[in-house]
């Protein structure tokens, strides 16, 4: 029997761009699910992970967030990069 952290991170690791190490990111702004994304805004949990981390992460972090919220939301997978330009002009 799987405990519900593992099957969480299984959960997260589904959507595309979201990988162990992201789902490890995500779980420091008390994201575990999939459905916790939907409607979220990246550019609030980028800055949430930030804080507890008391550091600034690549923003291509960011990127992944935005691709994994768009998923969250019902839009097809893309690449996270594809979410560079709308970031830059955030």
């Amino acid at each position: 029997m799987r405990h519900g952290r593992t099957m969480s991170k299984t959960e997260l690791t589904s959507l595309k761009n979201v990988g162990p190490a992201v789902a490890d990111y995500l779980s420091r702004a008390e994201i575990t699910r999939n459905d916790q994304l939907a409607g979220r805004d990246p550019v609030e949990i980028y800055e949430t992970i930030c804080e507890r981390d008391q550091q600034r992460h690549d923003p291509c972090l960011l990127d992944t967030i935005m691709s994994a919220v768009d998923q969250a939301n019902g839009n097809p997978p893309r690449p996270w990069w594809t979410y560079t330009p709308e970031r830059k002009a955030g």
